[in-house]
């Protein structure tokens, strides 16, 4: 039997490892390395894990915006072959957790219209739909809906109940 991945802090010789999956995982519109670098620049206001597999490679990753009480969900992704393990809700409850410690009351996220598993992890939350941003997810033109979960009325499910995402 296989043990759970671990989550540790994000650090910089782990973008390398971390672009062979971001790019699995979202070919059409993948985080440049730059753009992992800025995120890790910024710690005060940056949250970013990996869960590494017992072998030590990166099983999935997440990463967390705050500002003024607000908590931003930057990126999830979870190795294809960790999907349905509750890897995905995991990360999501790591990511919340620091929300709140962080002073968030609430917590936005946008997730592509046609992720309906992603769609149902963050229903599982607490989010809940606000709008939808046309053409958000480019070059693919696919629109991305914007979900809201207010960190004191949410009530967190076990990490490892229900189906897991892929992420975005």
């Amino acid at each position: 039997m296989t043990s759970a991945p671990t989550l540790r802090p994000l650090r910089w010789w782990d973008i390398a490892p971390l672009l062979a999956l971001e790019h699995d995982l979202f070919p059409e519109d993948a985080w440049s390395p730059g753009m992992f670098w800025s995120e890790l620049a910024d710690p005060e206001t940056r949250h970013y894990v990996i869960a590494e597999d017992e072998s030590g490679e990166i099983a999935g990753y997440a990463g967390l915006a705050t500002a003024g009480g607000e908590g931003d969900v930057q990126t999830i992704g979870v190795r294809r072959d960790q999907w349905g393990t509750g890897l995905g809700a995991t990360l999501l409850a790591d990511l919340l957790a620091e929300a709140r410690a962080r002073g968030c009351h609430h917590v936005l996220l946008e997730v592509r219209v046609d992720n309906t598993r992603a769609q149902r992890l963050y229903e599982r939350f607490g989010f809940v739909p606000l709008g939808v941003r046309r053409g958000y997810y480019q070059p693919a033109n696919v629109d991305a809906l914007v979900m809201r979960c207010d960190l004191g009325a949410s009530e967190q499910p076990a990490p490892n109940e229900g189906v897991d995402t892929g992420g975005r």
